[in-house]
């Protein structure tokens, strides 16, 4: 679905899924306060984050990249986890700051997170 409804939206800008995204959503950042010249970056950048958010969690037919199919969250945040643990530290300090907030996130409590890191951007153009 999700990798259906981006090929969607760049094939066919014009058409009614890409409108009405951009429609309801424009509309809501028009109520926010933001001023006209500031709605489509600040429109376009939250159908981005949105977008990016569902295409990443998607399924895609067709992928390539080794993950098995049937692999759980928990495994693939595990076997990511262990990676990341096993990079340099001093390299990746970053990386080893992070891995067990990484290991035990909840993707739509992070999702929501994102939404108000962006909307927040959006407001203070106001």
């Amino acid at each position: 679905m999700a990798t259906r409804l981006t090929l969607q939206l760049i094939r066919n800008p014009t058409g009614p899924v890409t409108v009405g995204i951009f429609e309801r959503i424009g509309q809501q950042v028009g109520a926010l306060g933001v001023p006209k010249a500031s709605w489509f970056d600040a429109t376009s950048t939250l159908v981005h984050y949105i977008l990016g958010a569902v295409s990443q969690s998607a399924r895609i037919e067709g992928d390539t990249s080794g993950l098995d199919p049937d692999t759980d969250r928990e495994e693939f945040l595990g076997a990511a986890s262990v990676g990341w643990q096993s990079l340099d530290p001093d390299e990746y300090p970053f990386m080893h700051a992070i891995v067990d907030q990484m290991r035990e996130h909840d993707d739509r409590e992070q999702f929501l997170t994102g939404i108000a890191v962006v909307l927040d951007g959006i407001t203070k153009l106001r």
